[in-house]
């Protein structure tokens, strides 16, 4: 058949959009669409190109696997090709698949080896005389990229082979990727860094496998399972699919124990609801499962398609979403509190669960997706992922749909709702009163840095205040030793440790309850620069806008955050409480009429190498409360370097560039021109 200009020109469009969507996933591991979008898409041009054969071109999707290398890593030439496979999404796709195996073979029966599709990346291990000599990502099926210096990282990777009988050269075939929990464990130490948390950890795996530096990837928790090998020369191997798993295995690399031999259809059918039941809890993410013809000689006689083999599919678990109606759209107000809106649902099964809410992330995620009351939406669940509104169906929406409105109140306590610009979310101004975000205000309160309450942490917080013993930080100060008591996992002694503590922080510093109060935007530094600027709490808590911003590095975004907590009534009647029960610091003198010596206000300090009497932390609050600033590294714009002994690279920058050296002694004395040091 001659393909007319619409199919042409279809073709043309969907060719394109897979490339950029290749490029994405493959290269800048970015992808913007979900696996189910590209592979409707990608079946929508395998079907064109099957109608209208002359439409198929060398630069087609079908007829490539991947994409191009990266051109900041080395080119690596596979052996034997890396090929990708056709899917299939149901069971009549199954049923059809085996029908043309059968056919093909003229048996009445095929075995066939089933294993599960993992969802990370896959990589070709070559050895020479049982040595890794090279890894290499898929690339574009014939050659990929060289990133032989990370792969030897992963752990489960063997350097050398094991085993009485090693092949001369071996090219195996698997797949790199990253446990959930090690996932979850990975984003919290970016959080607890301030970095920036990964997407998900087939996105983690992809990126840290194709780093430049070999010791970023040593530093990612990657896995490895192999599944098939590519070449061999200079030994036998077993003449099934199973059979050769175990002998990798027995070489000493890592082979997935899920798998299993099932017969015919309906063996596999059996295996891929019985995966897709226990998926769930498996330790790491797939995406469906994989069926090879067993006996490898089978294999050779099925041979290949331009992009896959004919031996072998994967059956794709359906995308988890469905199709649902927005009831509502709720507010829930968060341990920080942040305002989330929630869409409330009409009942729907998805992902394995009824459904009733799902988040909508932020009011510009709202705005964004155009979600109303009355929409009918797509949802999307999987596994136990938060679930979430994906699009809306325009095209359904009933002539009473209603926008979403952030509310200008919170929801919880009444406080003022507030939105700095730049943040995605809108916040809750209550932080001293609102229940959703009391738990988080009394652990911020207590911690070391802030009022240094010692035993007052997670599970007891959590009693103190389900039990309604602490419904504001004031409370705190008013607990009595049988209330304490009481508690699970506490006693007499334990209670009256922590009532001894509470007592102690009574006596504290203004840095450290300006910091305690929790005011978003206001850390360590920001807290002692306004507390040596002020000098008292009152002249801060009768601060505008103005005197606010001529503090020491208090810029429009600090000096708004304060005085939207400060102008709630009852944060103030708060911190009035506190005061009232006996809570109390040294105040003194506003810096800007005191004046501070101009041998160290608003210097730059770099401490190097280990100070005869002082520590580092005794050396910074000393320069601190002089004025000075101190950092980490030495630049043009250091005054002075402090230097200990075993001063290192930092000395030798300092003397390069003509900074002025300081040792202790030297420090102390340019510091004893402030009042109070001695």
């Amino acid at each position: 058949m001659i393909a007319g200009e619409d199919d042409a020109r279809r073709a043309s469009v969907l060719r394109d959009a897979l490339n950029q969507h290749n490029h994405r996933y493959y290269v800048l591991n970015q992808p913007t669409i979900p696996d189910a979008e590209y592979d409707k898409l990608f079946r929508e041009l395998q079907a064109l190109e099957t109608q209208f054969p002359s439409l198929v071109t060398t630069d087609s999707p079908t007829q490539r696997v991947g994409a191009a290398p990266a051109s900041s890593l080395a080119p690596a030439q596979h052996r034997a090709p890396m090929l990708s496979l056709n899917n299939a999404f149901d069971d009549d796709d199954i049923f059809a698949f085996d029908k043309r195996i059968r056919e093909a073979l003229d048996v009445a029966q095929v075995d066939y080896y089933c294993e599960l599709k993992f969802d990370g990346l896959a990589v070709n291990l070559t050895y020479e005389n049982g040595m890794l000599v090279c890894g290499s990502t898929r690339g574009d099926g014939k050659t990929g990229e060289d990133v032989t210096a990370n792969l030897r990282t992963i752990k489960s990777i063997p350097l050398r082979l094991a085993g009485a009988i090693v092949p001369d050269l071996l090219e195996v075939r698997g797949e790199v990727l990253m446990f959930k929990q090690d996932f979850i464990n990975m984003n919290r130490r970016q959080r607890e860094a301030n970095e920036k948390e990964f997407v998900n950890p087939r996105n983690a795996a992809a990126g840290a496998l194709r780093q430049l530096d070999s010791s970023m990837t040593a530093s990612r928790p990657l896995r490895f399972f192999a599944y098939g090998i590519g070449d061999r020369v200079g030994a036998e191997f077993p003449t099934t699919h199973d059979s050769q798993l175990q002998q990798l295995a027995e070489l000493a690399l890592p082979v997935n124990t899920m798998g299993r031999v099932c017969r015919g259809a309906d063996g596999v059918l059996e295996f891929y609801r019985e995966i897709g039941t226990a998926r769930a809890t498996l330790p790491y993410e797939i995406d469906g499962v994989v069926y090879k013809v067993n006996r490898v000689d089978f294999q050779s006689q099925l041979g290949f398609v331009s992009r896959a083999p004919r031996f072998a599919i994967a059956h794709k678990f359906p995308a988890e979403e469905a199709l649902t109606q927005v009831l509502g759209i709720d507010v829930q107000v968060g341990r920080t509190g942040a305002l989330t809106p929630v869409a409330r649902l009409k009942p729907v099964f998805v992902g394995g669960v009824t459904v009733t809410n799902a988040t909508l992330h932020n009011e510009d995620e709202v705005r964004r997706k155009d979600v109303r009351v009355g929409d009918t939406v797509t949802v999307r669940r999987a596994g136990d992922v938060i679930p979430e509104v994906v699009s809306v169906l325009v095209e359904r929406r009933p002539d009473d749909a209603k926008e979403f409105v952030m509310p200008r109140n919170c929801p919880v306590c009444g406080s003022h709702v507030t939105r700095v610009e730049g943040e995605a979310a809108s916040r809750c101004g209550g932080g001293l009163i609102c229940s959703a975000q009391r738990k988080q205000a009394i652990l911020h309160f207590a911690s070391r840095r802030a009022m240094d309450i010692e035993g007052l942490g997670d599970k007891l917080v959590d009693q103190l205040v389900d039990g309604g013993l602490i419904n504001s930080l004031a409370d705190i100060f008013a607990l009595k030793l049988d209330q304490v008591a009481g508690l699970e996992r506490m006693g007499d002694k334990s209670a009256a440790n922590l009532l001894d503590g509470i007592n102690k922080s009574k006596q504290t510093t203004l840095q450290r309850f300006i910091y305690a109060l929790g005011i978003r935007n206001v850390g360590e530094a920001t807290a002692r620069d306004l507390a040596r600027y002020f000098g008292g709490l009152e002249a801060l808590l009768g601060a505008d806008l103005q005197a606010l911003q001529a503090a020491p590095d208090v810029g429009p975004v600090v000096a708004q955050a304060i005085v939207d907590f400060l102008v709630e009534p009852h944060n103030r009647n708060v911190i009035d409480a506190m005061r009232a029960v006996g809570v109390m610091w040294q105040e003194t003198e506003p810096a800007i009429e005191a004046g501070a010596s101009a041998s160290a206000s608003g210097k730059t300090f770099v401490l190097t190498g280990t100070l005869p009497n002082l520590s580092r932390d005794d050396a910074k609050a000393l320069i601190e409360t002089a004025g000075g600033k101190v950092v980490g590294s030495v630049s043009k714009k250091t005054d002075y370097v402090v230097v200990g002994e075993d001063a290192g690279s930092k000395l030798e920058k300092a003397n390069e560039l003509g900074i002025k050296i300081l040792d202790e002694t030297g420090l102390i004395a340019l510091l004893k021109e402030n009042e109070g040091i001695e």
